[in-house]
């Protein structure tokens, strides 16, 4: 079949990297958007090098489109994908890490749809993993969890709920977990929320407004002092909930371009926010590199929070995925593929270096390398560090075959949707010990040394 890639909202799933505490109840290998702690995934023996006949350990072809992340834990690796020419059909699939064979797949009808094509979110939120499930929402509305066989738990409507879910192009936030809670955030045109569901039953613990902007980033728990803050972001808004009730804590808005990453915490209130240019080339990029930098949550003596930025880059952006930090150093990546390396405590930048093209997906980091993901398909890996060093670059989409990544039956065709952008589109990457994970709209790849 034809190869065909995907136009618009391919920034909606972007694979990510915390360097946070664990807040999650199981130390699962890859448990939710953006993964766990840097110790967790350190593998000094993670592949650097794959091409069709090295190191690839299996491919697997997924029913339907999907951009979400995989994730890890109960030794399965699970995804998300759609189907249908409106987005009717909803698929959750487990796969073993060691041979891909498909371990169960459960299917249901969407709670809502729309027309399938490359303009919306496709399968685009993260379900997260736990030591007794695998909770995941659809963008059409359904929220469910399923027990580590694929059984239901429990699942909702949230249409049926809470009114039609239209936004701009899909949502796209993934969700976020504590011990007890699931964190859902519905940032739709008219009346947004963000709300808790409990893990055990999915009754709604609380809800709350949304932001009322436009964002496709996801809910991040970042660690204030003994306890947590949920942060959201969306254009011209940051904001911090209280997880145990969803109260508004602080509201921060000198800020603006922060519509797609997701803040990175990095404990003690900090956390990481980037912002873009937007689509039009301009000298804006100054202005919105203000909106990237070190955010910290302070608490004052009448036990108020605010919230400031400790430092803000001079011209390093980040368009879709988030920023990553490592060893020091903060890296913005923007749409062109240009690695920014800023001081984590103060903001200066060490260097600017271009990759082989265009990264949308958030890198990762793992020992001493730094993995950066190419939307075609190349991946450059960077020695960590203040100065900028290549260890080697590798194209997946060159061992894939055009079937692998062609028009899925159920689809409507190429022709329907949008024009071809000459291939694939890497849109998310996990780690599972000695496993890399890369995942596309149709296919996942495990590579392994």
């Amino acid at each position: 079949m034809k190869r065909h890639t995907p136009l618009g909202l391919l920034f909606l799933v972007t694979c990510g990297f915390c360097t946070a505490p664990a807040i999650c109840p199981a130390a699962e290998a890859w448990p939710r958007f953006q993964g766990p702690t840097p110790s967790a995934a350190a593998s000094a023996n993670l592949p650097t090098r794959w091409s069709a006949t090295e190191n690839i350990l299996w491919q697997a072809n997924l029913p339907g489109y999907g951009q979400s992340s995989p994730v890890i834990g109960n030794r399965m690796v699970v995804v998300t994908t759609i189907s249908g020419a409106n987005k009717e059909n909803c698929h959750v699939l487990a796969l073993d890490p060691q041979s891909g064979k498909k371990l169960w797949q459960h299917d249901l009808k969407a709670a809502s749809g729309a027309k399938n094509n490359s303009f919306v979110s496709r399968a685009a939120p993260t379900p997260f993993i736990d030591a007794d499930q695998i909770t995941i929402l659809f963008e059409g509305g359904n929220l469910l969890s399923l027990d580590h066989s694929g059984n239901v738990r429990w699942q909702r409507n949230l249409v049926a709920d809470y009114g039609q879910i239209k936004s701009a192009h899909g949502l796209g936030a993934s969700l976020e977990q504590n011990d007890t809670a699931a964190f859902v955030w519905i940032e739709r045109k008219n009346d947004p929320y963000l709300m808790a569901v409990s893990k055990t039953d999915g009754k709604t613990l609380w809800k709350s407004p949304g932001l009322g902007v436009t964002s496709w980033s996801s809910p991040r728990l970042v660690p204030v002092g003994e306890s947590h803050h949920l942060v959201l972001s969306g254009v011209g808004k940051l904001a911090g909930y209280d997880p145990a009730n969803g109260k508004q804590l602080w509201l921060l808005e000198d800020i603006s371009g922060n519509s797609t990453p997701t803040p990175v915490p990095l404990g003690n209130g900090q956390f990481l926010i980037a912002a873009t240019t937007g689509t039009r080339r301009s000298a804006s990029a100054g202005k919105a590199a203000r909106s990237n930098g070190l955010v910290e949550i302070r608490q004052a003596a009448d036990g108020t929070f605010d919230a400031e930025f400790v430092w803000r880059a001079k011209r390093a952006t980040s368009s879709f995925g988030s920023p990553l930090a490592h060893r020091g150093n903060a890296y913005f990546v923007n749409k062109q593929g240009v690695i920014y390396c800023l001081d984590l405590v103060d903001g200066k930048e060490k260097y600017a270096k271009r990759t082989a093209g265009s990264v949308w997906a958030t890198p990762i980091a793992n020992g001493e390398r730094m993995y950066f993901f190419g939307k075609k398909g190349t991946t450059t890996i960077v020695k960590a560090g203040d100065a900028f060093s290549k260890i080697a670059e590798n194209d997946i989409f060159a061992s894939a075959t055009a079937e692998d990544e062609g028009e899925d039956e159920s689809d409507p065709p190429a022709a329907a949707t949008a024009p071809a952008m000459g291939g694939p589109v890497l849109y998310a990457a996990a780690l599972d010990g000695e496993s890399l994970f890369l995942r596309t709209g149709r296919v996942l790849y495990c590579l392994r040394q």
